[in-house]
């Protein structure tokens, strides 16, 4: 791991079967950075960040987080005792928001909070209600405690889904398009949130389709097609001047997207 790194992916590989879905992918990610990785649907943006807290197992490759190290071979048995507890040590440097939003329908939003830091940590109730409380204000959910999630809107159930990741206390926050199941107008709700994360220091991975949000927020974007990092830089480099042609597609596609929503709102 290089120099303020806490997340280091190095020579990693995933085969779903034949298909060859991350191809020799290594990045590194420093402390407090907010790094935006984005590209085509299919391009191996959520394998990769799912394989980081092995949700998928990869095929190959090592990968470290806040200094432990895993090391995958074509050997590695990986069920056994040791690599369950490396596995369960990373998963508890991480926390991970998904598309989807995953809450319990029969918790209430505390208890939603509460159940991962009790559960997984031994956490006594008393001080889970108190970090969960203190996460639900960071996100503007606390006076929702106690409504259950089928009176939520999307935006603040993932909200909530963000909150339970931070109860967990993670060195860094994993978010695989956490925008996408929402609609236009609660978009912007959970950027916020995000935002706020990242003013103050969270180590945040975002695979987004929010060019915008990455081009504000991150330190740097990193753009992946076929299953392989094409390009890395910070924001204004990549949107102002891409150097790969499939980098300026997908940049061209967006601002063409823009455009014709301004036109649209401009309409009105």
């Amino acid at each position: 791991m290089s120099g303020d790194a806490i997340v280091s992916v190095k020579n990693l590989h995933k085969w779903f079967g034949m298909l060859h879905v991350l191809q020799d992918v290594s990045i590194d990610v420093n402390l407090r950075e907010v790094v935006c990785i984005i590209g085509r649907s299919g391009s191996g943006k959520s394998t990769m960040l799912r394989c980081i807290n092995f949700l998928e197992e990869p095929s190959q490759g090592v990968i470290e987080v806040n200094k432990i190290r895993v090391e995958i071979t074509p050997k590695t048995k990986h069920h056994d005792k040791a690599m369950n507890q490396l596995v369960r040590s990373v998963r508890l440097e991480t926390g991970m928001v998904f598309q989807e939003f995953n809450l319990f329908p029969h918790m209430n939003v505390l208890e939603n909070v509460i159940e991962a830091p009790m559960i997984v940590k031994g956490m006594d109730r008393a001080k889970a209600i108190e970090i969960a409380e203190f996460n639900l204000n960071r996100v503007g959910m606390l006076f929702k405690k106690d409504e259950y999630p089928l009176r939520l809107s999307g935006g603040q159930k993932q909200r909530v889904a963000i909150a339970r990741a931070l109860a967990m206390e993670p060195k860094v926050m994993l978010f695989d398009e956490p925008t996408s199941a929402l609609d236009p107008e609660l978009i912007g709700e959970v950027l916020n949130v995000m935002k706020v994360l990242a003013n103050e220091g969270m180590t945040m991975l975002v695979v987004t389709h929010e060019m915008g949000f990455a081009r504000e927020v991150a330190d740097r974007v990193v753009v992946m097609a076929d299953g392989q990092i094409i390009e890395e830089n910070k924001p204004d480099e990549i949107f102002r001047a891409p150097k790969d042609a499939r980098t300026k597609a997908l940049i061209d596609r967006y601002r063409s997207g823009k455009s014709e929503q301004e036109k649209q709102e401009s309409a009105f």
